[in-house]
């Protein structure tokens, strides 16, 4: 019998492995490394949670350097980089910390591939065209999730679209809660995420205070703090939102662990995602359609990559045309239903399966050719 290669996955040095203190990053590497994994056996690195680590997934603590100077990635490739040399894994497989990638590839014999989940343009390390052809040159293997940042990786880049690979996000279906079919949804508007402004959740606000007084029976929603975790902070942005949202009549549950998101998703009738922000995926949209609700989200981004034609879409900070989307979608029970049906349709094509899948295929990949230049 084959024995399983062993495969180092990185933690961002912010990103807690624990349940009620993941972000999106932790709790998508949970789920792709858990149960079946291919021809490897995965071990997480990451900071040291503030509660347990989730159990169905080997993890090590790794505590930063506080004598190195350099970026956070950098303190934690220095961290790293003993155990690296000394255990040898097949790949060390570095999530979007470029800056940690780069370190470890310059000073190991392992290779060292890159994923990363958000918008290269918008880090600091690889802003410049010339950065990122440094990425495709130094490591073994280059991913982004979506063919939005596909695009702009390659932006500015004369050669190199070949080695770059797409591993989207994906969503276990096993993790959901039942959905309730649409006529015995609460009839709820509900914002998820983080409540800044790059997430458009004054943008929502502003839109339910236009929209609810003229929907007798519906309410809307919150859910979630500055940040990831239940030790978020009161904000001047969210203080004064706050305001605004008690004057709209929208309550602010403040932050919920990912499992209580998935149970409101699967009840309520209706989930907005309003983000300014070019989203690099929309891993709340893809749970949502999942979950069964009708989705409004912005045109922004990958969201219209992930959503295809199963979401209302609307222009980004736009509160009037979002408050348009949502009274089309409250005042029509026949609409609601027939979009969230497509939506999870839509979800189906990012399920687990076919997550596993794309990874384990660039993981063998990476493995193989760099076996072969050795040779």
């Amino acid at each position: 019998m084959q024995h399983s290669l062993p495969l180092a996955v990185v933690l961002p040095p912010r990103e807690a492995f624990a349940a009620g203190a993941a972000g999106a990053i932790a709790l998508l590497v949970r789920r792709l490394n858990r149960g079946e994994t291919g021809c490897f056996a995965p071990v997480v690195f990451g900071p040291p949670p503030p509660l347990p680590p989730f159990p169905d997934v080997p993890f090590r603590p790794v505590a930063l350097p506080w004598w190195y100077p350099g970026s956070p990635g950098v303190r934690q490739a220095v961290a790293l980089l003993p155990w690296f040399q000394r255990e040898k894994p097949a790949l060390i497989e570095v999530h979007n910390r470029p800056d940690t990638a780069l370190f470890l590839a310059r000073r190991t014999s392992v290779p060292v591939s890159l994923l990363l989940h958000n918008d290269p343009q918008d880090m600091a390390a690889t802003q410049r065209p010339r950065a990122r052809a440094r990425l495709l040159e130094s490591l073994a293997g280059v991913a982004v999730v979506s063919n939005f940042l596909r695009s702009r990786f390659l932006e500015g880049l004369r050669a190199g679209s070949e080695h770059l690979a797409i591993v989207p996000n994906c969503i276990d279906f096993a993790e959901l809660a039942e959905p309730l079919p649409m006529p015995a949804r609460e009839r709820v508007i509900l914002f998820v995420g983080r409540v800044v402004a790059d997430k458009g959740a004054d943008v929502f606000v502003s839109a339910c205070a236009r929209v609810l007084p003229r929907l007798a029976g519906w309410r809307a929603e919150m859910i979630g703090g500055d940040r990831f975790g239940p030790e978020t902070k009161e904000t001047p942005f969210l203080r004064s939102l706050r305001a605004s949202a008690e004057a709209a009549g929208v309550r602010l549950a403040g932050y919920r662990p990912h499992e209580d998101v998935l149970a409101a998703m699967a009840r309520v009738a209706i989930v907005v995602v309003p983000s300014r922000w070019p989203e690099p995926f929309g891993l709340t949209a893809l749970e949502a359609m999942a979950s069964g609700a009708a989705v409004i989200a912005s045109e922004a981004g990958a969201l219209p990559e992930v959503t295809g034609h199963a979401a209302l879409l609307v222009r980004p900070g736009d509160a009037e045309a979002l408050a348009a989307a949502i009274e089309a979608l409250a005042t029509d029970e026949s609409r609601r239903t027939a979009l969230a049906e497509a939506g999870r349709a839509q979800a189906r094509a990012f399920d687990l399966k076919a997550g596993q899948s794309a990874l384990h295929a660039w993981r063998a990949g990476l493995v193989s050719k760099c076996a072969a230049d050795v040779a």
